[in-house]
């Protein structure tokens, strides 16, 4: 049975333009869109009509780096597909990629599979997939050609963590070949993660063993080495590269640096190293392993050199890299060893509203908001125009979003499965209201309307930023 809904006298932004329009949704579909108060607007009608006066009408969030029941550190990540769709749902995100992890000695295809049973009818709001490749061989290699193919088109492999996820240059640069061939995108943690073992080593040794020695031993230099080495791994395979969670001035050097010559390199960051810092990490009796994730929190004067990448395109996406893990009973497996603090923050629910005061704060324009949250992420990983922007023919994934309530950010008030929040005590202006996933309304004015199962797995294409 058709359904229609209409969204009456918003501001529409999308990452191109900004106008005061009527948006027609109609069977999970942007149906038309019609300058407000005019005759083509009294012509879009509807059963169920939203008024949108002095609020934004904003394409729902595209969040391309989660990790929900993610494995780690002899722990799980303590959201579930279920509860972290239903977080990124009332923070104005309709539709996260999510990690599908290959254990070494196993296939890319159980890994995939998994990742299908964990999420099926369990989300809230559309999801897809990466694939992280912890193993590279000949058959791993064949199997990345056939999940290309079936809308699984980028692959993660890591420079940190050796024993775990680590892959070495070889490995890297046989994926890179290979992606380079399939039209896949590599995707790449980068960290020197064999040198920050031995500092790992060293600081323990010496009784350091406070949180915050996990920023001091993975260092920026780390980073933007393995930036480096990165990029030219992917250069020599004549591939394309998307580096994650870029935290450090010297890493985003590196990026604008390759660029500036015309490489396909791209690189994302996170709310955390936007907003928060080694300051965190620093807080006293253990409070600081709430802030351990990686890469690290960097000292606060890294953030001005985010926030111009940003606003330069040399990074082009804010994902949240959620990877949630308690306090009490997870976070506390590393007292007296910093090593052993599951990495990880909680933020699916806080990232639209972060970038929105960060608008606020005058880092960037509101058709930059959108466009990092949602245009560019679903251009990224092949999901434009279906997903990320509001024109004929998208989904009708759709924000209505009040720019002017207040709200403090605390874990009292957070709907993550995760009992302490990173921006506790925060205040922020703008807020989502009511949210819209293809046309069916999850969040009514502030009142949670979405079920699990709602949400459906969606194949992508490949990165629509090459030729």
């Amino acid at each position: 049975m058709s359904t229609r809904t209409v969204i009456r006298g918003g501001l529409v932004i999308t990452a191109s333009d900004e106008t005061h329009a009527d948006v027609l949704m109609e069977d999970g579909r942007i149906a038309a869109l019609a300058a407000s108060n005019t005759p083509a607007a009294e012509a879009l009608t509807a059963e169920r009509t939203v008024d949108a006066t002095g609020k934004y009408v904003i394409p729902g969030g595209v969040d391309a780096h989660t990790h929900m029941e993610l494995p780690f550190g002899g722990t799980f990540a303590s959201d579930t597909f279920e509860t972290g769709t239903r977080a990124a749902a009332w923070g104005g995100t309709t539709t996260i990629v999510d990690f599908a992890v290959q254990s070494v000695g196993h296939g890319l295809r159980e890994g995939l599979d998994a990742w299908h049973a964990k999420a099926e009818g369990n989300c809230a709001i559309d999801y897809a997939f990466h694939m992280i490749v912890s193993d590279v061989n000949d058959e791993t290699l064949k199997e990345m050609d056939l999940l290309v193919e079936e809308g699984v088109t980028s692959f993660k492999q890591f420079m940190a963590y050796p024993g775990v996820f680590y892959s070495d240059d070889g490995q890297i640069l046989r994926a890179m070949q290979r992606s380079a061939d399939n039209g896949g995108l590599i995707m790449m943690h980068a960290e020197n993660g064999i040198a920050i073992d031995v500092l790992v080593e060293q600081a323990l040794a010496r009784g350091e063993t406070d949180p915050r020695f996990h920023g001091e031993v993975r260092k920026a230099l780390l980073e933007a080495e393995a930036t480096h080495r990165a990029i030219r791994l992917a250069q020599v395979a004549g591939a394309p590269l998307y580096v994650v969670h870029v935290s450090a001035t010297e890493a985003v050097a590196e990026l604008a640096r390759a660029r500036d010559d015309g490489l396909p390199v791209f690189g994302e960051t996170c709310p955390q190293y936007l907003f928060l810092s080694t300051d965190n990490l620093a807080e006293p009796d253990f409070e600081g392993a709430k802030y351990v994730c990686s890469t690290p929190l960097r000292p606060r004067e890294h953030q001005a050199a985010l926030w111009r990448g940003l606003r330069t395109n040399d990074l082009q996406v804010v994902s949240t890299d959620h990877c949630p893990f308690c306090f009490s009973g997870q976070k506390e497996l590393g007292r007296g060893d910093f090593s052993k603090i599951p990495n990880g923050l909680p933020g699916v629910e806080n990232r639209m509203d972060l970038l929105h005061q960060a608008v606020l704060d005058g880092h960037i324009s509101r058709r930059r908001w959108i466009e990092i949250a949602c245009a560019t992420p679903a251009r990224m990983f092949g999901l434009y125009p279906k997903k990320g922007t509001i024109a004929p023919g998208a989904d009708a994934d759709v924000v209505i979003y009040d720019p002017h309530a207040e709200q403090v950010m605390s874990a009292d008030t957070h709907h993550m499965n995760v009992d302490y929040s990173a921006y506790e005590g925060k205040r922020v202006t703008g807020r989502v209201e009511t949210v819209f996933s293809r046309g069916v309304p999850v969040v009514t004015g502030r009142e949670y309307t979405g079920h699990a199962g709602h949400g459906v797995y969606t194949p992508r294409s490949t990165c629509q930023y090459l030729t």
